[in-house]
């Protein structure tokens, strides 16, 4: 809250004050002429009652009330800013590979304020980093399909990221039959996009490998999905060359590696981002991972308008009344205890 005056001009009348105490009292106190008494002892009896003589008192009473109209005149007010926000949301929909192999443990948690260096399957660290990517999107509707054989719903667009992160967390190996299905993918999410009436609509994939089931070819998908004006990002996943995939003994339980080569459609993946209008990225570590979501959040944002104003609050009627007081006590002392002999 700010105090100001709506209407400084009126201050000057300030100015004019001094001039009215000098004309009304000063100059007519110089100008007064003896009087004469018969008999002066009745006014030595008199006693002043208090440190202000009374002359003083009704002068400065006015004045009082007179600087009090004054800024009453000048409209004192309190003011708040407010500020209006309006955002225009974007729909994303995370398509997510949940294949087996997305067990391959060829990524760490090593990506931003994280020191954890212990080894983890890409699914582990791919749910970390959409975690992080959703908790930016505060103003966006996000849903989650998750597809390996077969694709379907994990989360519609919603705009309580906690259910989806909570929903997010109960992905794991097995809920399909394995292999990867990316042109489902792709279809199951423009289903949940074709009704939507934001501006812009999105798809992230992640995968890992390439499109070895399903009954819709994934560049198919893609032509369907830049009809609908949805935007497709692309991104593959694993390092080039053999992935350590883990095997755990039947009797022991004992964590042994299986070295597997990687199997990553690149050109598909590619070909899919730019009939799209969306762009395709490799990352082959869990910090890339967690760049290239950090990149793609900034080339799709929110779009935020906002409106200020302000508000006002008057304080005149106090002035007003204040400097209205002042003239009736001015009236009730100057006929009561100050009265003047004419």
């Amino acid at each position: 809250m700010n105090f100001e005056i709506g209407s400084p001009n009126y201050l000057y009348l300030l100015l004019l004050i001094p001039l009215l105490v000098w004309f009304r009292y000063l100059r007519r106190r110089k100008n007064y002429a003896p009087l004469v008494y018969s008999d002066t002892n009745l006014i030595k009896k008199v006693r002043f009652r208090g440190r202000l003589w009374p002359q003083y008192i009704s002068p400065i009473l006015k004045s009082l009330a007179l600087v009090l109209l004054v800024f009453a005149l000048a409209r004192p007010r309190l003011s708040r800013a407010l500020m209006e926000v309006k955002t225009q949301g974007i729909d994303i929909i995370l398509a997510l590979d949940i294949s087996g192999s997305m067990k391959a443990e060829d990524f760490r948690t090593d990506f931003s304020d994280r020191s954890d260096s212990v080894p983890q399957n890409r699914l582990f660290v791919a749910k970390e980093v959409i975690k992080e990517f959703v908790q930016e999107r505060t103003e966006d509707r996000i849903g989650l399909v998750v597809f390996a054989a077969q694709a379907f719903t994990q989360c519609p667009l919603t705009l309580d990221h906690n259910i989806l992160i909570n929903l997010l967390d109960q992905v794991d190996f097995g809920m399909v039959e394995d292999n990867t299905a990316i042109g489902m993918a792709i279809a199951n999410s423009c289903n949940r996009l074709k009704d939507s009436q934001t501006k812009s609509k999105v798809v992230v994939l992640l995968t890992d490998g390439v499109n070895n089931a399903g009954k819709i070819d994934p560049l198919t998908a893609a032509d369907i999905a830049a009809s609908l004006g949805i935007k497709i990002y692309t991104i593959g996943i694993g390092k080039p060359g053999n992935a350590p995939f883990p095997v755990y003994d039947r009797f022991t339980r004992r964590k042994t590696y299986r070295y597997i080569p990687n199997s990553l459609d690149e050109e598909a993946l590619r070909k899919i981002a730019d009939r799209t209008g969306g762009i395709y990225y490799r990352a082959e570590t869990g910090e890339k991972l967690f760049e290239v979501y950090k990149e793609i959040s900034s080339l799709e944002t929110t779009e935020i308008r906002t409106r200020g104003y302000i508000q006002y609050r008057e304080l005149f009627t106090p002035f007003v009344l204040a400097g209205l007081g002042f003239v009736l006590i001015e009236s009730i002392l100057a006929r009561t205890r100050f009265r003047k002999i004419p």
